[in-house]
């Protein structure tokens, strides 16, 4: 019986082992590799939203597995351009990451005609940290249970529905209805998701397309419903709510994505071991909690899979930006 119980002993220590040896070697591997210096994590928003929420959960971690400082620099501006010309210009020595989304690299490759650096190919994708589809949230006084209802209300009077538009991703989610659904809505831009969805509840707009976590407490204090989500599969954090695609608009899907970004000629064993870093801790319990609560799912993969969602992607917002005649000047 002792022996018996010696040798579990043994294997759970061995498991434990198993499990943190390939994470020490990957931390040990990215020490090697990148300069003696701070990490500088560029996050292209003010703080408190996704983008910055992502780089201050992963930066103490990864300062801690490569024994150097890691800290977070936010340079906000109109969709991130600061930021993005920021890495871009960096040292591709892995001194020097950058948080991006779909609106900062995939949108922003088409929304600005001329743009001091190409917001995909001035980047190497690292990882493609989390990602959630929009919810499409309206005033509760609104008639309508489901986009099916919105397209009737647009088609029966054309321009009479008025739709918020707190940034870049929700005007080509609304763009891509009106597409799609072939309806007339008017689109009334906001200086942010704060003012958007105040619009929606006064009832001067009638819905907002924005994250859930945006909207969530306003959702359960009864001063905003929601009628689907964007995304192609249902959110795990409101499983009853359709996506639109199930309710109204067949093959209908736009999601954010939130990931690590490093500047072009970033030496491939650099990008990689990033990669299995920042994987490595996402994964851990406390930072998974973190990001699943704020309605967010973890994504992850390897560099080619991100790049090929960020290639996917802006080929996509593309077709919406050229339609509906969105390009812009700095």
């Amino acid at each position: 019986m002792k022996q018996s119980l010696l040798f579990k002993k043994h294997a759970v220590v061995a498991v434990a082992a198993a499990l943190v040896m390939p994470a020490l070697a990957g931390a040990q591997a990215l020490i090697t590799l990148i300069p003696q210096k701070q990490v500088v994590i560029i996050v292209p928003n003010a703080a408190a939203g996704p983008s910055d929420l992502l780089a201050r959960w992963i930066s103490p971690k990864l300062s801690e597995s490569i024994k150097q400082n890691v800290i977070v620099d936010n340079k906000p501006s109109a969709n991130g351009i600061t930021a993005g010309e920021f890495v871009a210009r960096a040292s591709p020595d892995g001194s020097v990451l950058g948080v991006g989304n779909t609106g900062t690299h995939a949108i922003n490759a088409t929304l600005y005609r001329r743009l001091s650096y190409d917001p995909v190919r001035d980047f190497i994708p690292v990882v493609n940290v989390f990602g959630a589809g929009l919810v499409l949230a309206a005033n509760p006084k609104l008639d309508a249970k489901s986009i099916r209802d919105i397209i009737a209300m647009a088609k029966a009077k054309p321009g009479s529905v008025n739709v918020a538009i707190a940034g870049a991703t929700g005007e080509i989610a609304t763009n891509a209805i009106k597409a799609l659904a072939g309806i007339d809505m008017n689109n009334v831009p906001y200086k942010g998701g704060a003012p958007a969805v105040i619009a929606v509840i006064s009832g001067e707009s009638h819905f907002v397309l924005t994250p859930y976590g945006g909207v969530n407490a306003q959702v359960e204090a009864g001063k905003m419903k929601i009628l689907g989500t964007t995304a192609a599969k249902r959110d795990p954090m409101i499983p009853n709510v359709p996506t639109l695609a199930e309710s109204g608009l067949p093959g209908f899907e736009i999601s954010m994505w939130y990931g690590v970004f490093a500047p072009a000629k970033t030496p491939a064993a650099v990008v990689n071991a990033y990669n299995r870093e920042i994987t490595q801790i996402v994964n851990q319990p406390d930072i998974r909690n973190q990001i699943t609560s704020q309605g967010f799912e973890i994504m992850t993969g390897s560099p080619e899979q991100f790049a090929e969602v960020v290639k996917r992607d802006a080929e996509k917002f593309k077709k919406v930006i050229l339609e509906f005649k969105m390009q812009q000047d700095l």
